[in-house]
């Protein structure tokens, strides 16, 4: 019952888009599981080969990309994209890599994607979506883009406050119901259907943060959205490209251990509250020295810890030294299942709700 979602020439069967989660949770492993039940699988960018041993880092993430893109492309034929962060320092290189292998999207958020078009050069048929907050960034976007390029955006993933992660809201947006994700759905739609025009055919809206369910998914598909956009339901499958403990994480979770943290980088984040947060909220710091300058915002002379060693001890395990991004929903995780399990769960639930 669940329609194909239509992104320029691409046809994706199941309107699932699983998000990219940075510093090693979703890899090629998830990516490609996803892709292969009909949805976009999504490689983040953001990690790929920060940690490896190597005189220029800037060559290895790329290469790192480049070997992540091949990989889930041998274990799948469904459509893969590539999320990176707009504040990554290597932003644009990383853009150009994923291109260059002919990634089918690259979703880009974290900041506004102002010239990501001028890195997609003809023949390419790489679609390129940016990632959202509100209406008034969608219109920036699409005029800076016709204005630039004469182009505009494949599609829009609007972002809601309940996601995981960093979050593009003030800490007093977050619980506000003018900033939640059913009050800001129809203003984008209004938005983006003003420009369509320009172009001659849609631009689909994917609704993305704190979707859960299939009935979470009947919901916004009622309200105007073409597809949904799904990190932290993923977290909890075999496939995720996390440590066991992470995932663990999830499911050993309270609804009282959402947290809203002020990350280095200068934005609010959602995580699972633990030891190594409740460290930090008292004072103490974590010092290491910045061997990434991987974010072009973060106040790493002043910052507690290294967000991205953080993340990266969490993916591999290690909870005492770092902690989970995860949206506002992850305390209902029960147990790991199976990609294919898990959509099979998110249609049934959707058809039993519409």
């Amino acid at each position: 019952m669940l329609n194909q979602l239509s992104i320029g020439s691409l046809k994706v069967k199941c309107p699932i888009i699983q998000g990219g989660m940075g510093i090693g949770i979703s890899k090629a492993g998830l990516a490609s599981a996803v892709a292969n039940q009909g949805g976009v699988g999504v490689i983040s960018a953001a990690g790929l080969g920060m940690f490896q041993k190597t005189e220029n880092r800037g060559v290895s993430m790329m290469n790192a990309l480049k070997n992540e893109i091949r990989k889930a492309r041998s274990m799948t034929k469904g459509i893969l994209g590539v999320n990176i962060m707009v504040a990554m320092t290597n932003f644009k290189d990383l853009v150009k890599t994923a291109i260059s292998e002919k990634i089918d999207i690259v979703f880009a958020g974290a900041g506004l994607p102002l010239d990501l078009p001028k890195y997609r050069e003809a023949p390419s048929n790489t679609k390129l979506v940016p990632i959202i907050s509100s209406a008034r960034a969608a219109k920036i976007i699409m005029k800076k883009w016709w204005d630039r390029y004469k182009t505009l955006p494949d599609a829009f993933v609007l972002e809601g406050p309940k996601a995981g992660g960093h979050i593009g809201f003030k800490e007093s947006q977050i619980d506000n119901p003018a900033y939640q994700l059913e009050a800001l759905l129809p203003e984008v739609l209004k938005t983006v259907k003003s420009f369509e025009s320009l172009r001659g055919k849609s631009i689909p809206v994917i609704a993305a943060g704190g979707i859960y369910t299939g009935k979470d998914i009947a919901k916004v598909l009622e309200l105007g959205a073409s597809g949904v956009q799904m990190g932290t339901r993923f977290v909890t499958t075999h496939e995720c490209d996390a440590d066991h403990a992470f995932k663990q994480s999830y499911i050993n979770s309270k609804k009282s251990d959402m947290a809203i943290i002020t990350s280095p980088v200068g934005l609010p984040g959602r995580a699972i509250q633990n030891t190594f947060l409740t460290s930090v909220k008292i004072g103490e710091k974590h010092p290491v020295s910045c061997p990434f300058d991987c974010i072009k915002t973060c106040g790493k002379k002043d910052a507690p810890y290294c967000i991205s060693l953080a993340l990266h001890n969490a993916q591999k395990g290690n909870l005492e030294k770092g902690f989970a991004f995860a949206g506002a929903n992850a305390y209902k995780a029960e147990k790991i299942i199976s990609v294919e399990s898990l959509f099979s769960e998110l249609i049934d639930q959707y058809e039993h709700a519409v």
